[in-house]
């Protein structure tokens, strides 16, 4: 078992809302895991920080993080995450604006793990999909 941290989480224990110790109360031993999406989400966030100040501590925090292990995304992933999509627009639910969050659910859904976030409410309607609160 492990779990993939929402992008959400990593943002708040680098702004200090959280602590890893928090993080690690949740999930325990198991393994965390990073995404690709959550590295493209940080950077895009680092390159558009008008703080030049700010800019580069984000770029410290996405190299920091970078020592995570990372979750690939594969053609199981891109699968996994057609069905999930398709699951959604075929229910009536939104699926056009969270793009990336689906990305997400699609890696945790393949390799069995459970996301960790902030946002249960971008999650909730993910069949298959383990979600944890923190």
């Amino acid at each position: 078992m492990g779990f993939l941290i929402d992008t959400c989480v990593w943002i708040d224990v680098e702004q200090g809302v959280l602590s890893p110790a928090d993080v690690a109360m949740v999930t325990g031993n198991d393994v965390v895991y990073l995404s690709p999406v959550t590295l493209a989400e940080l950077k895009f966030g680092a390159e558009v920080a008008t703080d030049p100040a700010v800019r580069q501590k984000r770029l410290v925090a996405l190299r920091r993080l970078q020592r995570k292990p990372l979750l690939s995304i594969d053609a199981a992933t891109g699968i996994t995450f057609g069905e999930l999509v398709a699951g959604l627009k075929l229910s009536g639910k939104g699926y056009r604006r969270r793009v990336q969050d689906l990305w997400l659910a699609s890696q945790a859904v393949q390799h069995g793990f459970t996301l960790l976030t902030r946002n249960a409410d971008d999650f909730m309607d993910i069949p298959a999909l383990e979600v944890a609160i923190i």
